[in-house]
Formats: structure tokens, sequence, C-alpha cells
């Protein structure tokens, strides 16, 4: 079951995580039960495979909404992910930046500028999105794999193949 603002309550500048599925959407809390987040057309709670068309966005708004609007029935999470590698900027400037940047139409790309990028620039200074990495980590390991298993595969039939020809030469 999702947290409630009665179970975990948010402080503003903390980074609310939400899980939609195949990936997460993120925002960042700025006090009231408000979320302000970069939200391409496709991005809504309950979009399911639709939100996937946010790949092929150019543009998304930056919204304040919320939290419950944004979230919908998926679960969510503070995540201040970074705060073990960089110092978060003070509550009150994220709160100021976010609100200032309410309503602007940002350039967006999943992969260099997506909603996690947004929001850990407001919190941190700095833009990174774990879930880029990891998906750039999984493509990696699955090409790896590919060219180790043709690599065994070719080792297995020179080592298993050329034997047999030798057994048949030898007869």
């Amino acid at each position: 079951m999702a947290p409630t603002l009665y179970d975990v309550k948010p402080e503003p500048g903390d980074l609310i995580e939400i899980f939609r599925g195949s990936y997460q959407h993120w925002a960042v809390y700025i006090g009231d039960g408000f979320v302000v987040h970069l939200a391409p057309p496709s991005e809504v709670p309950g979009a399911g495979a639709n939100s996937m068309m946010s790949v092929f966005c150019e543009g998304a708004l930056v919204k304040q909404d919320e939290l419950w609007d944004v979230v919908g029935t998926d679960k969510w999470q503070i995540n201040n992910l970074l705060d073990d590698q960089y110092e978060p900027r003070p509550a009150h400037t994220v709160v100021r930046e976010a609100r200032a940047l309410v309503g602007a139409e940002l350039s967006y790309c999943v992969f260099q500028r997506n909603c996690e990028h947004f929001a850990t620039e407001l919190r941190y200074g700095k833009a990174h999105s774990r879930q880029v990495r990891k998906a750039g980590e999984v493509v990696l390991a699955a090409g790896v794999a590919t060219v180790v298993g043709l690599g065994l595969v070719a080792l297995a039939g020179a080592i298993f193949g050329g034997g047999s020809k030798e057994k048949k030469n030898t007869r």
C-alpha cells in the first residue's frame, strides 16, 4: 500500500519518487501537499504503457500539483538519492526556484533532460538520472553477455567441432 501523509511527511525540498511500472516519475515537494515536476504530455497517473510515449517528446511543462494528483494510486517514496554525494541546497532555495519555473515549457529528453534530471538539479544544483544510468548498464550488460555468449559458442565449436573432424580424418 502506498504511504500517506499520515505515515510519511515529506519536507520542502524533498525528492518524491513515484513508481509508474517500468519507470519512475520524480517531483520536488514544496510544502502544503504540493509538488513541482517536469511533465511531458503523456505523464499522468495510470497512463501505463502510454506514458512511454514521453520517449518521443521534445518538450515538457513544469507543473505544480497536489502530491496525490500526481501520485494517483501508484506507490511513492521520499528519495533524496544523492544526499550522500552532494550537499542539498537550502530548502527555501529549492522551493523558490521550483515555483519560479512553474508554467515554463522546458526541453525534454528521456536520456538527458527528464523529470529526474529536473528534480535532482533543483535539490543539488546538478542534474542526474540514476534510472537512465541503470538502463544504460542493462543495455551494456546485455551487449557484453551477447558477445561473451557468441564467443563461448565459437570456442565450443572450435574445441568440440574440430575434434570430431580430426577423428573422422584418422579413421
